[in-house]
């Protein structure tokens, strides 16, 4: 039972952890799954952007956190021959314009 209650409660956190859009750096850790180490040297490095406002404390704006942990997506093998199917097909196109033209 109480590992019931435990499950439950890990489950409202989540919930209002995915409603909230100012994180502190625990709530950082927890929504990206990143060790406080590593969220120290993305806000050290820059790459991140937060709010230091009274010098000590960090805050990400969760939009800010979803951005990047979206940044440098990468192409699945089908996106990538579609794109090169698509580009294939694009390019014959214009040479049999340019040949009629």
């Amino acid at each position: 039972m109480d590992n019931t209650h435990s499950n439950t409660l890990e489950r409202i956190e989540a919930l209002l952890l995915n409603q909230k859009q100012i994180l502190n750096i625990d709530e950082f850790c927890r929504y990206t799954g990143f060790s406080k180490s590593f969220a120290y040297k993305l806000t050290s490095a820059k790459r991140l952007p937060f709010s230091c406002p009274n010098g000590k404390l960090i805050f990400f704006r969760k939009p800010d956190v979803d951005n990047f942990l979206l940044a440098n997506p990468v192409s699945s093998t089908d996106d990538i021959n579609q794109q090169a199917i698509d580009y294939v097909n694009n390019i014959s196109s214009q040479k049999g314009k340019k040949w009629k033209d």
